[in-house]
Parts: C-alpha cells; sequence; structure tokens
C-alpha cells in the first residue's frame, strides 16, 4: 500500500508541475501583451497617423478595463468552476490578442484592447487560485515562485523579443506570434487540470455587499491612496519613454530592445535585494529613501537631450530598479494594514484600483504631451514634473499607512512579485505570496 501512496504522490507531484507550466506560460503571454504596447509606441505613433493622446489611450484602454473586470470578477467568480473559468478567461484573451494582430485602424485597435484587458486582467488572479486549490500548503511557496518565472522571462526575453519582431516585421507580428504560443496552452489545460468545483456551494455574500465592505475601510482608502499616486508617479511617463528616446533623445527603434533588456535584468537582480533591505531597516525608510531619488530620476529621463546610448540605458534602468524598489516598500506596507481575513477580497480590489490609475497616468499623460511638425515630443517634461509630484505626494500618504502586523520576511517574500507589479502586470502576484506568511 506504501508503493501505490508513493506512486500516487508522484503522480500528483508530476500534475502539479505540469499545470505551473501552464500557468507560467499564461502569466508570460499575458505579461508580454501588455507590456509590448508601450515599446512599440513610435511605429504604432507613426503606422496608424496618431499623436501621443490617441497613443496613451491604446496603452490605457486595456488598464481600464483589466481593473474594471478585475472588480466584478473579484465578486463572482468563485460561483464557477475554476478550470471552466480559466478556460472561458484565456480563450477571450486569446481572441482578443488576435484582434489586435489584425486590426486595421486605430479605433478597431483600441476596441481589440479592451476585450484583451477585459480577459486578461482577471486571468492572473485565477492563476494564483487555482495553485491555492492544486498545490498543498507545504510546497504552495515554491510554487508561486515557480509561477513568478513567466514575469521574469516576460520582462528580460519576451519583451525584447516581441520587440525586436514589432521593429523589423511589423507591429501586429508580436501578437501573432502570442497567439501562436497561447494555443497549444488552451488545449493542453483541459487535460491537465481537474475541474476544481469544491468551492461552488459555499456560501458567497452578495457580490455588491462583498465590494462595499472592501471600500468602506478607512485603513483600505488609505491604501488605495498609496497606489493611486504610485501609478500616476509611472504611467504618465513610462509608456512615452520609447517614443520620447527615438524621436527626441536620438536612438533607433532598432536599439530600443537594449533598453528593455537591461531596465528588466536590473529589475530581477535588485528585487530580492531590495525586498531584504525592506525587512531590514523598515518599509516606511526604505520607501522614503527610493521615492526621491525616483522623482529625480522621473525627471531626468523626461528632459533627457540627445545622449549616447549608454547614457539612455543607464537612465532607464536605474528608473526602473527605482520603480521597482519603490514598489516592494509600498506594497509591504499596504498588505501589513489590512487585516489577515480581509486580504483576498482587498488585493483583489487594489490590483484594479491599480490598473485604472494606470490607465489614467497614460491617457492624462497622452493629453498634455503634443508631437511637433519635426517629429519631436513636446511637453513631456511638464509630464515629467507631475510624474514627481504625485511621486512625493506618496511620501506623505505612505506616512498615512498604519502596520496591523509585522510578517517576519515579508518584503523579501513578496519582492518579485512586487517587481511584477511595478510593470502592471495584469495579475495578482503578491496575493498568493502573502498566503504564505
Amino acid at each position: 500500500m506504501a508503493g501505490i501512496s508513493d506512486g500516487d504522490s508522484r503522480a500528483a507531484v508530476r500534475r502539479e508541475r505540469l499545470i505551473l507550466l501552464i500557468l507560467a506560460a499564461v502569466q508570460f503571454t499575458t505579461i508580454v501583451d501588455f507590456m509590448i504596447v508601450m515599446p512599440l509606441g513610435p511605429q504604432l505613433m507613426r503606422t496608424l497617423q496618431i499623436g501621443p493622446a490617441e497613443f496613451g489611450l491604446i496603452v490605457s484602454s486595456y488598464t481600464f478595463a483589466a481593473g474594471l473586470s478585475g472588480l466584478v470578477a473579484s465578486s463572482i467568480v468563485d460561483r464557477f468552476p475554476r478550470r471552466t473559468t480559466f478556460l472561458v478567461l484565456y480563450s477571450g484573451f486569446l481572441l482578443g490578442t488576435l484582434l489586435c494582430a489584425i486590426s486595421p485602424t486605430y479605433h478597431t485597435l483600441v476596441a481589440a484592447r479592451i476585450a484583451t484587458g477585459a480577459f486578461g486582467g482577471v486571468l492572473g488572479g485565477m492563476a494564483m487560485t487555482i495553485i491555492g486549490d492544486v498545490v498543498p500548503e507545504e510546497r504552495r511557496g515554491r510554487a508561486t515562485g515557480s509561477l513568478m518565472t513567466g514575469f521574469a522571462l516576460a520582462s528580460v526575453a519576451g519583451v525584447p523579443l516581441g520587440l525586436f519582431l514589432g521593429t523589423n516585421y511589423g507591429w501586429q507580428v508580436p501578437f501573432i506570434a502570442l497567439v501562436i504560443a497561447g494555443v497549444p496552452i488552451l488545449f493542453l489545460a483541459p487535460f491537465a487540470m481537474p475541474r476544481l468545483d469544491g468551492h461552488i456551494h459555499q456560501v458567497h455574500a452578495h457580490p455588491l455587499r462583498s465590494l462595499t465592505e472592501t471600500f468602506s475601510f478607512a485603513s483600505h482608502l488609505n491604501a488605495f491612496a498609496l497606489t493611486v499616486a504610485l501609478m500616476m508617479g509611472s504611467f504618465t511617463v513610462f509608456p512615452y519613454v520609447s517614443t520620447y528616446f527615438v524621436s527626441n533623445v536620438g536612438l533607433t527603434e532598432q536599439q530600443l530592445p537594449l533598453i528593455y533588456v537591461v531596465g528588466g535584468g536590473l529589475t530581477l537582480f535588485t528585487a530580492s535585494a531590495i525586498g531584504k533591505l525592506t525587512d531590514h531597516w523598515g518599509a516606511l525608510t526604505v520607501f522614503r529613501t527610493i521615492s526621491p531619488i525616483s522623482a529625480l530620476l522621473l525627471l531626468a529621463i523626461t528632459h533627457l537631450p540627445h545622449v549616447a546610448v549608454s547614457v539612455a540605458v543607464v537612465v532607464f534602468g536605474s528608473l526602473m530598479v527605482s520603480n521597482v524598489g519603490r514598489m516592494i516598500a509600498a506594497m509591504t506596507m499596504i498588505t501589513s494594514s489590512v487585516e489577515r481575513h480581509r486580504r483576498g477580497g482587498f488585493l483583489s480590489a487594489n490590483s484594479s484600483v491599480q490598473h485604472i490609475a494606470s490607465g489614467m497616468g497614460a491617457y492624462v499623460g497622452g493629453i498634455i504631451i503634443s508631437e511637433s511638425e519635426n517629429g519631436l515630443l513636446e511637453r513631456f517634461g511638464l509630464v515629467g514634473w507631475i510624474a514627481a509630484g504625485s511621486t512625493l505626494i506618496s511620501l506623505w500618504l505612505a506616512g498615512r499607512i498604519r502596520s496591523l502586523e509585522v510578517t517576519p520576511g515579508l518584503a523579501e517574500t513578496i519582492s518579485l512579485g512586487a517587481a511584477a507589479e511595478a510593470t502592471v502586470d495584469a495579475s495578482e502576484p503578491i496575493a498568493a505570496a502573502i498566503e504564505e506568511c
């Protein structure tokens, strides 16, 4: 009997690994799909003959849709089998990505981005939920770490590769490649995943009641305010960096992948180290140390003159590291300020707030920036001042966050998840990490 039990155990572990591989692949495709639009800005603006405001709407349409769908899904998703929900969401995401690839006009592309965001914005949270249902608690931490490899590969390899394909073969090609990569995952998932419907017969609160409760606590509102300030301090600037580098700084579109390879690599290399420092010195101290540096770098990158590629790489990479650093410290504070039994609903809502605030930032930046007759971006410096101001406001908002408990090692545990959140990954990578603490 022991041999049979050991065999069953090994079979269960093999199935877990296959499910984790599927979920990590889904994480990879959703992150690349969202992030690739920003570095493709110069080509999209040129090909579709649009200005910064229209491009900003392409970026923000995804995040607005992701935020709103996340709010709805957080209150109703537990009423359906996990596998069915996952398959519907991923099918919708791939269909939306395909529509992006074949969109002939600006308006159809915006509509396709809305559809993609509506499904992709819920997929990350569903992946974390499936891990919680499938993987035993003693292996769940490693499982979460395995899922984060999807973020790592997307940042270091996926986005630069997609940018290379888009630059050399057309902006539609990265989306086509993502669909081709995603279809085998979609067909494999029904055979690898169990139905996962044991939760359906549980009693669930009314969706509106659950949502209202999440937004009725002062500690939650303080945390949401900090999240909004952080996103406004990032996404008024980041969507337009590639276009500014090409138009004003003098980089070629072929040189842009190098910027993202270095930025993604530095982010992954430093995330864990910043997490350890946050645990050692305290989240608020680290946040108040890094945030002013981030504000200065936002001003530097939005006022950057014609410089060598190496200088642009250093400035962008430093800004990425500081952005991730303040996000790790902020998410540590935010997570510790919420009662444990409310964290699931709160983190889902916070992810939605984050997406919506990112969309607001991208849209506001696009409205302010204009393009001159000779193709230069104008008033990007003003956007930098707004982003820096929002970053400095976040220093005051962070002081309003009150910790309810101190969990040893929390910042180091969520460091890579916070790095994903700093790029507005369409998922909830922090939620599962918190459950391990």
